[in-house]
């Protein structure tokens, strides 16, 4: 049977969804191969598959050549963005940026490939990077099964949280799984205890905006959440799911987070500012003991940082990931 070429839902740049229920990515990513072996100074790169069985891997990133023996590095999980359906951590642009924070930080950078909605709805990327996350931790124990560059590189006492957009969400919720306050579903039985030094959310994707009188904003809304319900058709809450909500009335509190900092980030043209700005807000109410950082660049837009690396904008959040990675 020929597919149907009649579009029922246009969600740009993520997909199309058809009438006979074909999804079709408008964005693909421009995957780029790692590099383990560098010629000269810089940042080696490597992919590792964590299961064989989902297909799910990392990219891992450590400064070349590699620390002296001994020589622990801060461990920076990230997620990457794309509404849940797109993108890689495998692309040139994460591959990018992971290489920029690595170099600058002197972290070991673990980027994770989880599995993109719809074909795999939400919460499978949080569960798949859920169990990323938990692979990381078992290699602590070193052995000789254990991946070389965390073993033998990775400061476990100091592991950081990062992701942008729908990665920001995912990060979110890693560490309230790491809290003991998971909203992802049934965790497994022999998950390892996390202990979380830092949060680093650019420009995150929740829901539940603020209404604004603005045609353009307001359309955009509209478009993030019919996105959601293509990739989370599960959430019978819709846009009120503690998954992409944070003040659902199922979402525990973030004074529960067990994370002794926290990084925002935030854009002034961006239509989810408002939910990073009450990231911002619901830290600073009381409860929670850590401390909470903020910036907004007021004349960018979403992920700009991403799409206009080497502006001034994106230059400053840069030395201000740094300064935050590297601060005791």
């Amino acid at each position: 049977m020929e597919a149907s070429k009649e579009i029922d839902i246009e969600l740009f740049p993520f997909l199309r969804v058809y009438k006979d229920g074909r999804v079709e990515k408008i964005h693909v990513p421009k995957i780029v191969p790692p590099s383990p072996h560098p010629d000269s100074g810089g940042v080696a790169s490597k992919d590792v598959v964590i299961s064989p069985e989902t297909g799910v891997c990392v990219r891992l990133f450590r400064p070349h050549p590699p620390p002296p023996p001994g020589k622990k590095l801060p461990i920076l999980f990230y997620i990457h963005g794309g509404g849940f359906c797109i993108e890689s951590a495998r692309s040139d642009i994460y591959t990018s940026f992971l290489n920029a924070i690595t170099a600058q930080a002197g972290v070991i950078g673990v980027s994770v490939d989880y599995r993109l909605a719809p074909e795999h709805p939400v919460p499978t990327p949080h569960l798949d990077s859920w169990a990323a996350l938990q692979w990381v931790a078992r290699q602590a124990s070193g052995g000789p099964h254990c991946e070389p560059w965390l073993a033998d590189h990775g400061d476990f006492d100091q592991i950081f949280l990062g992701g942008d957009s729908a990665g920001g969400n995912i990060a979110h919720h890693l560490a309230m799984a790491a809290s003991g306050c998971p909203v992802i579903g049934p965790l497994p039985a022999d998950n390892l205890p996390m202990s979380i030094t830092g949060l680093i959310l650019f420009h995150p994707y929740f829901a539940g905006w603020t209404p604004v009188d603005d045609e353009f904003v307001t359309k955009q809304r509209e478009e993030s959440a019919a996105l959601w319900r293509v990739t989370c058709p599960g959430a019978a809450a819709g846009t009120d799911d503690p998954l992409v909500h944070l003040l659902a009335d199922s979402a525990p509190e973030l004074s529960q987070l067990r994370c002794r900092r926290v990084l925002i980030f935030a854009a002034g043209v961006d239509y989810l500012g408002d939910r990073a700005r009450l990231y911002n807000e619901l830290l600073g109410r009381g409860g929670w003991e850590g401390v909470v950082e903020f910036e907004q660049h007021d004349d960018e837009d979403h992920v700009f940082h991403l799409m206009k690396p080497t502006c001034d904008n994106a230059k400053s959040l840069m030395n201000r990931v740094v300064a935050f990675i590297n601060r005791d």
